[in-house]
C-alpha cells in the first residue's frame, strides 16, 4: 500500500505582468504529495494499488489546493514525477479519474478535461504543470503552467503527484480566440 511521505504547497500571487499592474492578483497554487511507489523496480500488469490509493490521496490534495487558493479555482491541472526505479505509467496511475474527480468535487465542478503531464526523473527535477479553464478547455486566457520543484523528491522509489489551480486567466491576455464571456452567461452560469 502506498504511503505519503510529505505534502508541499506552492502559492504565487502575481501583482504585475509585463510592467503593468493587474486589476486583481493572479494566484497560482500547486499542492504536491510525495508518495511511495509500490511498483518501483518491478513490472505489474495492473496498477490497482496505486489507482485505489489515489482516490483518498486525490481528496487530500484537492482539499489542500482549495484551502491554499482561498477563493474559487477557475483553472486547473495535474502532473507527476516518477522516481527512476518506476515507470512513467506509475505516475499517470496516480492521476486517473479516480483522483481527478476529487479535484472536480472540491472546486464545485469542472466540465473540461484536466490537463496533465508526467515523466521519470531524479529528485529535484522541475515539472511544468499545464493548466486550462475548468469548464471549457479552449479558453486561451487560461493556458498556463506552474513550475514545481521539490529538492528531495522523488526518490527512486517514489512519485511526486501534483494538483494545481489558478483563480483566473493570465493577466493582460490579448491574443484572441475563445473568451471566458463566450462560455459564461451574464448570470455567471454556462
Amino acid at each position: 500500500m502506498p504511503k505519503i511521505r510529505k505534502f508541499v504547497t506552492y502559492v504565487e500571487d502575481g501583482l504585475e505582468e509585463g510592467g503593468v499592474p493587474v486589476e486583481a492578483p493572479y494566484r497560482r497554487v500547486a499542492v504536491a504529495a510525495v508518495v511511495s511507489n509500490p511498483y518501483a523496480g518491478r513490472y505489474s500488469d495492473t496498477l490497482d494499488e496505486i489507482v485505489d490509493f489515489s482516490v483518498g490521496m486525490g481528496e487530500l490534495l484537492a482539499e489542500r489546493l482549495v484551502a491554499a487558493m482561498g477563493e474559487q479555482i477557475m483553472g486547473y491541472g495535474k502532473a507527476s514525477l516518477v522516481g527512476l526505479r518506476g515507470e512513467a505509467e506509475h505516475g499517470h496511475a496516480y492521476l486517473t479519474s479516480a483522483a481527478a474527480d476529487r479535484l472536480r468535487d472540491a472546486i464545485g465542478g469542472g466540465k473540461a478535461w484536466i490537463p496533465s503531464t508526467g515523466k521519470r526523473a531524479a529528485a529535484g527535477t522541475a515539472i511544468d504543470v499545464p493548466m486550462a479553464y475548468k469548464d471549457a478547455l479552449k479558453v486561451r486566457a487560461f493556458y498556463d503552467t506552474i513550475t514545481v520543484t521539490v529538492p528531495d523528491a522523488p526518490e527512486p522509489d517514489e512519485v511526486l503527484v501534483v494538483m494545481a489551480g489558478a483563480n483566473r486567466g493570465r493577466p493582460n491576455f490579448r491574443l484572441g480566440g475563445l473568451q471566458l464571456d463566450d462560455v459564461v452567461g451574464e448570470d455567471g452560469l454556462q
